[in-house]
C-alpha cells in the first residue's frame, strides 16, 4: 500500500491555517492491485520545517513514531507550537496487515497564516469615494492601490495577506497572482473579514518593486453589511508581508522588510466600476471604460503625480483566513450561433445557461458604448436586470472581460456594434469555488444520466464563495432550506468538508440576528436595512448565511443541526459537531421557546414560518400561509431537529443535552401525532408527499403504525400523484432522504422517470440545461438555475450504483454496497465510482438475461457490506476475503474486505 492524497484541514497542501493542531489525513492506494484484504495497522507522521530536512526524513517539527493504529483520517498533529506565516512540510508512510513498511508517500505541505490578532498590524484603506446609498445606480468605481517597496537583495520567501471587504486582485511588478477570481470567499462582513495569502518570493526582485492592488465594490455595498457606523461606504482592504531572505527562515529571523497597507499608499480610480446596487435583483454586471486606461498602473514606471493618499478606515472585524479554495475559472463555452436583429443588435446564444464570466472583443469608435443584455429565457433580452457595457477608447477596439462580477443565463444581447461580433471572438466560463470532483456515474438509462448531469451542472453554478447560492442572478443567498436540497448531492459528489467548514463558522457568525425587520416586538437593536434583521442576541437564526436576508422557516436554520450530522456521517468528522454544538443548542432553545403543549408555533413575520417551499402550482395555492400543512411540516422538522441533535450530543459526550432533547422530541412527536394524524387514511395533516416524509423522517407515527404510513406515502407517489413528484425543495428533499433510508428505490425511480409535469423529465423535454427553480417554466420572475431539486444527485450513487453510508460507521471505514434491487428501475446497468474519505469505491453493475453481473472494489483499510437479493445470490469461490453470507432484513449480506471482485451470478 501507497498513502496518497494527503491533506491538512481537507485542503490539499492547505494555506494560511491558524489551527495549532492541524488535522492530517490521507487514504491507501493498493500497489498490487491483485492483492486483497489490506489494512493499516500502524502508520508514522513526519513534520519538518524545511523540504531539505524532509527529505532526509528529519522531522525537527513532528516526528510521530510509530503509532498503532488504522486510523487515516482527521490525525491531529502533536508537534512543536506552531509559528505565524511559515511553512510546513510532511509525509507518511504505514504497515500493512503484515507489518511491511510502505514506502513515504509523496511530500505535501501547509503553510500557516497569523495565530494572534496583535501580530496583525496593518490598516484598513479605501479610496475617498463613497457609496450612495440613495442613487438608483452605484456610484463609485473600483480603485487602484499601490505601494513602491524597495529590496537590497532577491528574497527566499514573501507571504502577502490580503483580507479585503469587496473583492481583489493582488498584482506585483505588473503581473497578477495566482488565477483566483471574485476572491476573497464571501463572508459576514458585519462580523469577519477572511484573508488570502499569496506566495510572491519569485515575483519580487532587488531593487524597486511596486505592490498593487485592485478593490472590486462587490460584497463591500451588500444592503446587510453596509448600515453599521463602523463601516465605510466603499470597498476596503487591509494586507501585510514580511520579507526574508531565506526561504525557510529561522524562528527567531528579522524580515529583510516588513509592509502594511495605511495612508502611505497611493489610490486612483481604475476603469471598472459596478453596475447595479449588489441587491435583491439588481446585481447588475459591470461598465469597463477604456479611456480611463492606464497601462502601467501597476508598474514602477507609473506616473503617481495624479494619485492620492489612500484613507484609513477602523471597522470592528475579525480577520481569519480563507480555509477553503478560492473560485476559479472552469468548462469554456463558445456560442452555437449569432443572430443579427432587425434593430441592430446581436443575440448571441451560448447553448448553455452558467453562472460566470464572459469575455467579448469588440470595435468601434472612441466613446461609442457597447452593451451586453444577459438572459435565461430566449424571448427576453435580459432577466434579472443583469447588464454589462464596454466603452471604447482611442484604439477603436477592446475587449470585455468580467473582473469583479458575474452574470447568468444563456442569451447575451449586443448593443451598440457596428458590425456583427465574430463567433470566435466571444467565450464564456463558469466560475465556482474549486472544490475537486469525488464521483463518476453513468447508466443504461439515458434520462436518468440527464437529470445527474444537469443537477451537477447546476450545483457547479450554484457554489460561488464558499456557500451554495439558492440562483446566482436574482439572490445570491445561502438559504438554509435549499441548503437541504444540496448538501448530500454535494458530498456524494464532491470534496467538499474545507467548504461546509467554512459555511458552519458563517452560520455562527449570522446567529442572534433576526432574520427580517418587524418580525419580533422589540425595536431596541434595529441596525440594518428592510433586507435583513435586528440583533437579538439569542439563538434565533436569518434563514441564510453568510447573507441574512430572505424568508425562510424552521427547517431554514435547522440546516445547523443537519449539516453537521451529515458531515459527520459522511467524513467521519466529530470536530465539526463540537464546533457547532453550542450553535446547536442555540437554536434549539428559540425553537423551544416558540413551543405551546410541546408543538411549535408560529413565529416571526410574514416570512419567516415557511414550510414546504414551491412545490408543483405552489404559487397559485399559496406558499406562505397559516394552514395545517405548514404547522404540521415545521413541527415535524423540530423532532427531526430534536432527534438529530440528540445523537450529536451523545457523539459528543453530552449526555443531559441528549436526554434532554430525546424527551422533548417524544413529547413533541405525540402532540404532533395527536394534532394532525389522519386515521381514516393513515396521513398526516393535508396527506401531501411532504407531510408524509416528514413524519416517517421524525419517527412520529407510533411503531404500529409506521408501516401503514408508508403505505399511505407510497400510494401517493404511485396512485394519487400517478407517479409524480408533488412536493417542492423542503418537501422534496426530506422526501427524498426518507426514501434513500428506506431503500425505496422504486418510488424514487417512479418520480425521476417522468417526462411530463411535474418532473425532472419534463424540464428535459423543455430545453433545459440548469434546472428550474419552480417545476413550471414559464411564470415570470422565477430562475431557471436555481437550488430548488437537486436532491436527486445523492440518489444515484447510494441508490442507482448502490455506495451507502453505514450510520454505525462514519467516515466509510465500513459502508454498504446495494446495487439497484431488481425491479425497483428500469435500469439494466450502471458504472459509478465514489471517492470516499478511505478511498476509491467501485461500483459497476448490470443485469442481462436476468443475471447480475457486479465489479466492485474496496479500498484499502475498508469494510464493505454486499446487500443482494436473496435470488441474486453471486459466486465467491475464487475470492476468500468474502465471507458466506447471512440473511438481513431479506437480503443475502456479504461481509468483504479490500480488493477489487468480478462477480457473477449463482445461475439458477
Amino acid at each position: 500500500m501507497l498513502p496518497i492524497n494527503l491533506r491538512s484541514e481537507y485542503l490539499d497542501n492547505s494555506v494560511g491555517i491558524t489551527i495549532q493542531s492541524p488535522r492530517l489525513s490521507w487514504v491507501l492506494e493498493a500497489t498490487d492491485k491483485g492483492d486483497f484484504a489490506q489494512r493499516q495497522t500502524a502508520y508514522r507522521v513526519l513534520v519538518s520545517s524545511t523540504a531539505r530536512l524532509l527529505t532526509k526524513e528529519h522531522g525537527d517539527v513532528w516526528d510521530s513514531g510509530w503509532v498503532k493504529s488504522d486510523e487515516t483520517q482527521h490525525i491531529t498533529y502533536h508537534g512543536k507550537e506552531l509559528r505565524s506565516d511559515r511553512t510546513y512540510h510532511w509525509k507518511v508512510q504505514v504497515k500493512d496487515e503484515q507489518g511491511r513498511v510502505s514506502a513515504w508517500s509523496n511530500p505535501a505541505y501547509w503553510t500557516t497564516g497569523l495565530f494572534n490578532a496583535s501580530e496583525w498590524t496593518a490598516e484598513w484603506i479605501g479610496s475617498g469615494e463613497l457609496y450612495d446609498r440613495a442613487a438608483s445606480e452605484n456610484n463609485i468605481t473600483d480603485p487602484w492601490f499601490r505601494k513602491t517597496v524597495e529590496l537590497r537583495k532577491k528574497p527566499g520567501k514573501a507571504t502577502i495577506f490580503v483580507a479585503s471587504v469587496g473583492y481583489h486582485e493582488l498584482y506585483v511588478n505588473g503581473e497578477r497572482i495566482g488565477d483566483e477570481v471574485l476572491a476573497p470567499a464571501v463572508t459576514d462582513h458585519t462580523k469577519r473579514a477572511r484573508y488570502v495569502a499569496y506566495d510572491i518570493a519569485d515575483k519580487l526582485k532587488r531593487g524597486t518593486n511596486v505592490i498593487a492592488l485592485w478593490l472590486g465594490t462587490s460584497w463591500s455595498i451588500f444592503p446587510g453589511y453596509i448600515l453599521h457606523e463602523d463601516r465605510p461606504l466603499t470597498p476596503i482592504v487591509s494586507a501585510q508581508m514580511e520579507v526574508y531572505e531565506d526561504v525557510s527562515p529561522a524562528d527567531n529571523a528579522q524580515p529583510l522588510i516588513r509592509m502594511i497597507t495605511d495612508s502611505s499608499w497611493k489610490t486612483h480610480p481604475s476603469p471598472n466600476r459596478l453596475l447595479g446596487k449588489w441587491d435583491f435583483r439588481n446585481m447588475g454586471g459591470e461598465i469597463w471604460d477604456a479611456r480611463k486606461e492606464i497601462a502601467d498602473w501597476n508598474k514602477v514606471t507609473c506616473d503617481e503625480t495624479t494619485w492620492r493618499p489612500a484613507t484609513e478606515y477602523t471597522p470592528n472585524l475579525t480577520l481569519s483566513p480563507q480555509l477553503v479554495a478560492g473560485n476559479r475559472l472552469f468548462d469554456e463555452i463558445t456560442p452555437v450561433s449569432i443572430e443579427e436583429r432587425a434593430d441592430g443588435s446581436f443575440r448571441v446564444d451560448m447553448g448553455v445557461n452558467f453562472a460566470g464570466w464572459t469575455e467579448v472583443e469588440v470595435k468601434g469608435q472612441e466613446g461609442d458604448t457597447i452593451r451586453f443584455q444577459y438572459s435565461e429565457r430566449e424571448q427576453d433580452d435580459m432577466t434579472f436586470n443583469l447588464h454589462s457595457a464596454y466603452v471604447i477608447g482611442a484604439t477603436g477596439k477592446g475587449t470585455f472581460r468580467n473582473r469583479f462580477n458575474y452574470s447568468s443565463g444563456r442569451w447575451i444581447t449586443i448593443q451598440g456594434l457596428d458590425e456583427a461580433p465574430d463567433i470566435n471572438d466571444i467565450r464564456g466560463w463558469m466560475v465556482r469555488t474549486d472544490y475537486e470532483n469525488a464521483a463518476q456515474f453513468e447508466s443504461s438509462d439515458t434520462l436518468q444520466n440527464w437529470i445527474y448531469d444537469r443537477v451537477r451542472w447546476t450545483f457547479e453554478n450554484l457554489s460561488l464563495g464558499g456557500f451554495i447560492v439558492d440562483c446566482p442572478q436574482r439572490e445570491r443567498m445561502g438559504y438554509g432550506g435549499d441548503a437541504h436540497a444540496t448538501s448530500e448531492t454535494g458530498m456524494f459528489n464532491y470534496h467538499l468538508g474545507a467548504f461546509y467548514t467554512k459555511w458552519m463558522q458563517d452560520w455562527r457568525d449570522v446567529q442572534g440576528t433576526e432574520p427580517m425587520v418587524g418580525n419580533m416586538l422589540d425595536t431596541n437593536y434595529a441596525r440594518k436595512a428592510v433586507t435583513s434583521g435586528r440583533l437579538f442576541h439569542n439563538g434565533v437564526l436569518p434563514h441564510t448565511a453568510p447573507t441574512y436576508w430572505g424568508g425562510g422557516g424552521p427547517a431554514w436554520g435547522g440546516i445547523v443541526v443537519t449539516l453537521p450530522w451529515f458531515m459527520y456521517q459522511h467524513y467521519g468528522d466529530k470536530l465539526v459537531l463540537e464546533n457547532n454544538f453550542e450553535l446547536i443548542q442555540g437554536w434549539l432553545a428559540f425553537l423551544k421557546s416558540h413551543t405551546k403543549d410541546n408543538l411549535l408555533q408560529r413565529f416571526g413575520g410574514q416570512w419567516d414560518f415557511l414550510g414546504d417551499w414551491l412545490w408543483p402550482n405552489a404559487t397559485a395555492e399559496g406558499m406562505n400561509n397559516d394552514k395545517p400543512e405548514t404547522l404540521c411540516l415545521n413541527n415535524a422538522y423540530y423532532v427531526f431537529n430534536l432527534r438529530t441533535a440528540a445523537k450529536i450530543a451523545r457523539v459528543t459526550g453530552h449526555g443531559a443535552e441528549a436526554s434532554e432533547w430525546e424527551a422533548q422530541a417524544e413529547a413533541s412527536a405525540k402532540a404532533v401525532h395527536a394534532r394532525f394524524f389522519n386515521a381514516a387514511d393513515h396521513s398526516y395533516a393535508d396527506g401531501s408527499m411532504a407531510n408524509l416524509a416528514a413524519a416517517l423522517l421524525a419517527d412520529i407515527p407510533p411503531a404500529s403504525l409506521r408501516s401503514e404510513v408508508m403505505q399511505r406515502l407510497e400510494k401517493e407517489i404511485l396512485d394519487v400523484r400517478d407517479g409524480h413528484i408533488h412536493a417542492g425543495i423542503t418537501g422534496g428533499a426530506l422526501l427524498f432522504k426518507l426514501l434513500r433510508n428506506e431503500g425505496r428505490d422504486d418510488l424514487i425511480y417512479s418520480m425521476v422517470s417522468q417526462t411530463t409535469y411535474p418532473s425532472w423529465g419534463y424540464m428535459k423535454a423543455n430545453d433545459a440545461t440548469t434546472l428550474w427553480e419552480m417545476w413550471e417554466k414559464d411564470l415570470p420572475g422565477h430562475s431557471l438555475l436555481h437550488s430548488s431539486y437537486l436532491y436527486p444527485g445523492a440518489w444515484y450513487i447510494d441508490g442507482v450504483a448502490g455506495i451507502k453510508r453505514d450510520p454505525e460507521h462514519p467516515g466509510f471505514k465500513q459502508f454498504i454496497i446495494r446495487p439497484a434491487l431488481p425491479g425497483a428501475t428500469e435500469v439494466k446497468w450502471a458504472n459509478a465510482s465514489f471517492e470516499s474519505p478511505v478511498g476509491t469505491i467501485r461500483s459497476n453493475w448490470s443485469r442481462r438475461g436476468g443475471q447480475l453481473a457486479l465489479e466492485m472494489t474496496v479500498p484499502p483499510n475498508s469494510v464493505a457490506w454486499l446487500q443482494l437479493a436473496t435470488d441474486e445470490a453471486v459466486d465467491i469461490s475464487a475470492y476468500p476475503s468474502i465471507e458466506k453470507p447471512t440473511e438481513q432484513n431479506g437480503l443475502l449480506q456479504y461481509k468483504v474486505l479490500p480488493g477489487t471482485y468480478q462477480l457473477k451470478q449463482i445461475a439458477p
